[in-house]
């Protein structure tokens, strides 16, 4: 049986690909660009829908990377053999070039080809759309896998909550989809198929056939290009690849895991709690690594992007505590991933420093009010018991409460630093639940942000090409010229968010900007406003671009061939677009605030009148 490792694998996919004429390009930002629709990629379509919806992409039609990707939905669920919230995923990508007839068979082929993955072909199973009101079923796609090599009676027709995927936010590509598994073990009924939970069936890769596009009212469109969207998890097919039981039991961790038995003296898998607290400790602090060194430089804080970080980094540090982890450790830990990863995403050994600075920062942070949080912790469990106690003996019928009240996960929130997040988790530990509509309205009384709250802004994107966004993304071009400017040349981009109504826009600053800077901003952006300055568009190697002095991030974020964006002597920038034809067409200009974000970065919050 061979034996994979992370790189040997993203070699192998990217070199298949190549060989059919797709171009690599490389990993974009943790960080949408200018998409509101989510909190961080999720996805390796996420930074290619403008080109999915018909934008032409600088390398051509045929494409292939390994995107970084953040998923937060699970991070409840970490500490299991599977779950992640970081993740790269492995990609191909056709727009509007070929489809079904050429994708399937390659798809074969990589999986079984001697040279390739050599599973053998009885060892697999694929699931196609089934069909229902909207659509028919996917025949052709069983018919290509059965001419390809499978047997008929391991291609299984699914539902749509099987086999539809997309869009990777609220709006934007979508289609059917065909997805592969590998056959481990026999099935455990006659009516087992994969999506059973037995373990006969674990995915490992999927193929998504793009041809709609859905709308903000939950329509659906046609696109006027039909995609191909591939997605093979590198973690996932490591741990298949190579017959293990968890994502974690593979090269990728192998250093973290030393590191961490070095710091505790504790062993993986030496007990089912040992264990999950390895798990913990080595997912969030991978998560953690890559969001600090990403080039937008997300920081702790306590909304959008920086809570999530906050929130991973804290669970790490309790989970830490239960296997005797030293304090400060999760910078050392985060070596060993930097160490691994330098080759690929040498992003992280740039951000070396700035990565260990805010780790031991906010480690320091939390654990100078963990221990007092965790006594408040059980004084509301110790206050809970109590009173079922005195309750139970007033009256036998009595039905005890099993719940932390929303002002009680407040407090340890406000006071303790502890994300409610973290407080749910705690108290099911010990059987108990939390009131999270009552922390809410805590919340909201004390004027703050909540979580939810920051999920329902996110509410329509640029992926749309709505007039108001695309007219809000040009204006941020001139933001960030007006900035360098007025403040200093060393302004650089660090985070950027467009809804219909206003645009963010992060960067970095060591210190506030004064009434007289934000004038002067808002007044040259005005001005060329006024102007009615074309907005040029050309196609330039990044070499080129580079050498004429556009802005633009170069350790590893665009390709080969990048997409400029002229203002006339006033900003000159790479950006994927899209843009409006000229300045004229974009109104008056308007910052409403500038604050804070995180350390050394400054947020401005700006309309189009």
């Amino acid at each position: 049986m061979k034996t994979y490792t992370g790189q040997s694998l993203r070699e192998m996919y990217l070199n298949f690909f190549k060989e059919r004429g797709h171009k690599v390009i490389p990993s974009a930002s943790l960080i949408p660009e200018n998409d509101p629709t989510v909190l961080f990629t999720t996805a390796g379509m996420h930074p290619l829908v403008p080109y999915l919806l018909g934008e032409k992409h600088p390398a051509g039609t045929r494409l292939t990377d390994v995107q970084k990707c953040v998923r937060t939905g699970d991070i409840d669920d970490v500490g299991d053999e599977r779950h992640c919230t970081f993740f790269e995923m492995l990609g191909n990508w056709s727009l509007g070039d070929y489809f079904k007839e050429e994708m399937i068979p390659w798809s074969y082929e990589f999986l079984t080809g001697e040279d390739y993955l050599g599973i053998p072909s009885d060892k697999i199973a694929v699931t196609v759309f089934g069909g229902d009101e909207t659509l028919p079923c996917d025949n052709e796609a069983a018919e290509l896998w059965e001419k390809a090599g499978i047997k008929k009676e391991n291609i299984y027709f699914m539902p749509r909550e099987n086999n539809w995927w997309g869009p990777a936010g609220l709006t934007g590509p979508c289609g059917t989809d065909t997805e592969m598994f590998v056959i481990r073990k026999p099935k455990c009924s006659p009516t087992c198929n994969p999506d059973c939970n037995c373990g006969a069936f674990l995915e490992i890769w999927n193929d998504v056939f793009m041809r709609f596009n859905k709308q903000a009212d939950g329509t659906y469109t046609e696109l006027s290009q039909k995609n191909v969207d591939t997605g093979m998890g590198l973690e996932r097919a490591l741990c298949v690849l190579n017959g293990k039981s968890s994502v974690y039991e593979t090269d990728i961790f192998e250093g973290a895991i030393e590191k961490i038995s070095q710091l505790t003296g504790k062993t993986y898998g030496e007990s089912e709690e040992v264990t999950k607290s390895f798990r913990v400790l080595l997912d969030h602090t991978r998560t953690a690594t890559f969001m600090l060194g990403d080039e937008k430089g997300i920081v702790p804080s306590n909304t959008d992007q920086g809570y999530i970080l906050r929130r991973i980094i804290r669970r790490a540090v309790r989970y830490g505590r239960k296997i005797d982890l030293p304090e400060g450790s999760l910078a050392k830990i985060s070596e060993a991933f930097i160490e691994y990863y330098k080759n690929v995403y040498p992003e992280l050994n740039i951000n070396r420093e700035k990565i260990a600075d805010e780790l031991i920062k906010e480690e320091t942070k939390f654990n100078k009010t963990l221990q007092q949080g965790l006594k408040e912790f059980e004084k509301c469990i110790n206050g809970i018991e109590r009173k079922n106690a005195f309750m139970s003996q007033k009256d036998p019928n009595y039905v005890p409460e099993k719940v932390i009240n929303g002002k009680q996960a407040f407090h340890l929130y406000d006071t303790y630093g502890f994300p409610v997040e973290i407080t749910d988790e705690m108290a099911k530990e010990r059987g108990y639940g939390v009131d999270l509509d009552g922390y809410k309205a805590a919340f909201e009384e004390h004027q703050s942000k909540s979580k939810a709250g920051s999920e329902q802004k996110f509410a329509c994107g640029l992926a749309d090409h709505k007039e108001a966004t695309t007219a809000l993304h040009t204006a941020t071009h001139l933001l960030h010229a007006a900035l360098k400017k007025v403040c200093s040349p060393d302004v650089n981009q660090k985070g950027s968010n467009i809804t219909e109504e206003r645009l963010r826009f992060d960067f970095n600053l060591p210190q506030p900007m004064t009434p007289e800077q934000i004038k002067a901003v808002e007044d040259l952006v005005n001005e060329v406003i006024a102007k009615d300055i074309p907005v040029v568009m050309k196609e330039l190697t990044l070499e080129e671009a580079k050498a004429e002095g556009f802005t633009g991030l170069f350790e590893s974020k665009y390709g080969e061939v990048v997409k400029t964006y002229t203002i006339g002597d006033f900003s000159k920038e790479i950006c994927g677009g899209p843009h409006v034809e000229s300045t004229g067409k974009l109104g008056k200009f308007k910052i409403q605030k500038e604050q804070s974000c995180g350390s050394g970065i400054r947020r401005i919050k700006a309309v189009l009148q």
